[in-house]
């Protein structure tokens, strides 16, 4: 195997003082309605979106008294992902929770 070129390697130093944009963040909102129950999304927080028992509990009384709530911040394709998931298992459950998703 051949040695890398000056100029190759000149162009890697060059290349590395560059700084790399970090992905743009979304937020994964729950919404309230009046039939998901609290204990139903007290669940969905702390199994989807690793909250622990009392930030999964406050959340979701926010999202019930506000209309929203924010579960996580994460990158896009983690959101769709936890979106996903959550709209499946609450169909599975016969609730009609939702969330969405919004730029940090």
């Amino acid at each position: 195997m051949s040695q890398p070129s000056d100029n190759y390697q000149e162009s890697l130093a060059l290349n590395s003082d560059n700084d790399l944009d970090e992905p743009p963040l979304y937020k994964v909102l729950l919404h309230n309605d009046d039939y998901t129950s609290m204990e139903f999304v007290v669940a969905i927080l702390e199994r989807i979106f690793q909250k622990n028992h009392e930030e999964a509990t406050r959340i979701m009384l926010n999202v019930h008294q506000q209309g929203v709530g924010v579960a996580g911040v994460y990158t896009k394709d983690i959101c769709e992902t936890k979106i996903a998931v959550v709209h499946d298992l609450a169909r599975r459950n016969e609730f009609p929770l939702r969330c969405s998703m919004e730029k940090a």
